[in-house]
């Protein structure tokens, strides 16, 4: 299937564009980015231009940053094409509805994609945690935004999330395991006095459930969430890619990273099945994070 690949950037060009080149689903037929490109793929800088010319490809993957994405999302739409969103889904939760409805009226699959869940041992964790009492929980997800996005300052505008880029794929996996569902107790939210979006956080779930967020973590990253339950311990490590039980490693592996191109199987399969999937709980989490968080300033943050 013929599929158009929208902003070019760093995320898409570390990711997505393996994705594809290897998946036997996927024909990477078109890009269209300001400035990136792609070798021996046909390339435009405006999606309507794109749309218009290449009616053949049904499907439109979407990796701008969540803020300018709405418009370009809802052309695609409006075109009666397939659309597949990098996370966050949207710059708010209203649009990101508005784009479902529109979906729907047109017949056609939205894929919000949470790239995290895919991670090895995220079903397993799932499989584990069900029918299970969690206790409590702690989230350390410590990442440096200077490796992971350098010089990106629309991370830090508003609408950018911050440490909510990663963070978010943390709680994309909270939300997916847990045998109960979690809500937001309270935030605190470190914002560079020179900047729009935050730097760290700390969040209190219910269940007893802790979250750490920093953007400012160099050498080793953090990516871990541990859960005391009424069946003992259970860790999830290097951003849900293995699980560990009781300090066992019982399944997956750390340099392993298979999420792209099992998020671009299951929009195969979506198609297919004239099926959407548009989870919005993780995004729900870090918007009532914003809503209670309490706000500090922190020092000037620079790239």
């Amino acid at each position: 299937m013929k599929i158009a690949l929208v902003g070019i950037g760093k995320i898409a060009l570390d990711q997505h564009v393996p994705a594809l080149n290897a998946s036997p689903d996927w024909d990477l037929a078109a890009t269209v980015s300001r400035n990136g490109t792609v070798d021996g793929v046909e390339a435009f800088t405006d999606i309507d231009a794109m749309l218009e010319a290449r009616p053949d490809i049904p499907v439109v993957s979407l990796c701008l940053p969540p803020v300018p994405r709405f418009e370009a999302a809802q052309a695609v739409l409006r075109a009666g094409r397939h659309l597949m969103l990098e996370k966050p889904p949207g710059a708010t939760l209203a649009e990101v509805h508005a784009l479902c409805d529109l979906a729907e009226r047109q017949g056609v699959t939205i894929y919000a994609t949470w790239h995290s869940r895919m991670a090895m041992a995220v079903a397993a964790a799932r499989d584990w945690l069900a029918g299970k009492t969690v206790h409590e929980g702690r989230i350390t997800w410590r990442e440096d935004v200077r490796k992971w996005h350098p010089g990106q300052d629309w991370i830090f505008e508003a609408g950018g999330m911050g440490v909510f880029d990663p963070g978010i794929n943390a709680l994309s996996i909270l939300t997916a395991i847990l045998p109960q569902p979690v809500r937001l107790l309270s935030a605190d939210l470190d914002f560079p006095a020179n900047r729009q979006a935050p730097i760290a956080a700390r969040l209190q779930f219910s269940q007893g459930i802790g979250a750490d967020f920093d953007f400012r973590q160099e050498g080793p990253q953090t990516w871990d969430m541990e859960f005391q339950t009424d069946a003992g311990q259970m860790a999830l490590r290097m951003g849900g890619n293995r699980l560990e039980i009781d300090g066992r490693h019982v399944q997956g592996a750390d340099d392993i990273m298979g999420e792209y191109p099992a998020l671009y199987a299951r929009m195969a399969k979506l198609v297919g099945e004239g099926k959407s999937d548009a989870d919005l709980a993780p995004m729900v989490l870090v918007a009532d994070a914003f809503t209670l968080g309490r706000r500090n300033t922190v020092a000037d943050f620079q790239f």
